[in-house]
């Protein structure tokens, strides 16, 4: 069996640690802020370099840039050149292209490499639904699976990611034009907190709290209402950008009162997503387990 090398895009959100331990690599995406320097996600800037500048700069104005083609077909020749083949994990398609510029290198190359496999998939998920699909495909590739069967059994459990978290400010909605400005501006006056699913492949709002404490509880009791029957179906994650404390605290309840350990403790919320929903983020990820 063919050797095959894990793939993603750095919108999967997984640290450093993870990705060495796990034989993952990574294609960034970029950050520019006041459209000055494309600074490549966790190359060039870190996530507390990049929160840092949220806080501290309130007329700062962030984006994000999809990798490029060409940044794809860098990332895999070495690979392909080494007898390798390519499982490629994407960004959510409806969020970003990056899926369409990891499908384009892979037409390209193929003609360079008619030998070797590149499979690239559109995972449906963002941050930590992301990262916990991508850890599903090493357990397949770990315990023997090819790369062929490796997306088969992938494919059962696409349409299986969920993730609901609370917005600590619509300030970033209303920049990247999810909202208007009134409503953000009624919001911040009313202490609103908006509450947000990803579900069916779509960012939905799902509904709002006074007060982040409220907000919490709303995020625990929903995720327990949907997932308290399938616990050992399908691996958690708590996904937060700079809650660190409030991580602590709903991991503990989650373990205290139903006796989930989360796969990963915390999955910290990348410059990709959090420039669109910005600081102080917290919420519970999970996809389905692969049946191996």
């Amino acid at each position: 069996m063919t050797k095959y090398k894990i793939i993603s895009d750095s919108a999967c959100d997984l640290d450093k640690t993870l990705l060495e331990k796990n034989d993952i690599d990574v294609v960034p995406f970029y950050v520019t802020f006041n459209e000055k320097d494309y600074l490549k996600e966790y190359v060039d800037i870190n996530i507390n370099e990049f929160y840092e500048k949220l806080l501290n700069n309130s007329d700062i104005t962030v984006k994000t840039s999809l990798p490029s083609v060409h940044d794809y077909i860098d990332k895999f020749t070495p690979y392909l050149k080494n007898g390798e083949d390519i499982l490629c994990c994407c960004l959510n398609s409806n969020f970003s292209g990056s899926y369409q510029s990891a499908l384009t290198a892979s037409n390209i190359l193929k003609e360079e490499f008619p030998n070797n496999k590149i499979i690239v998939i559109d995972t449906k998920q963002a941050t930590g639904s992301q990262g916990l699909f991508v850890l599903q495909a090493v357990r397949l590739r770990d315990a023997g699976y090819s790369i062929e069967q490796s997306l088969e059994k992938l494919n059962e459990i696409i349409d299986y990611g969920f993730i609901i978290f609370v917005v600590d400010t619509l300030e970033y909605l209303q920049k990247g034009g999810r909202i208007g400005k009134v409503s953000a501006f009624a919001g911040t006056l009313l202490n609103i907190k908006p509450i947000i699913v990803l579900k069916d492949s779509e960012l939905l709002p799902y509904t709002k709290a006074r007060g982040r404490k409220k907000a919490i509880s709303i995020v625990y009791e929903t995720f327990i209402k949907n997932y308290k029957d399938k616990l050992d179906d399908y691996e958690f994650a708590i996904t937060q950008s700079v809650s660190e404390e409030e991580c602590i605290k709903l991991k503990e309840l989650l373990k205290k009162e139903h006796s989930i350990e989360c796969t990963n403790p915390f999955i910290d919320i990348g410059p990709t997503i959090g420039s669109h929903i910005g600081p102080n983020v917290l919420g519970i990820s999970c996809i389905k387990k692969v049946n191996i």
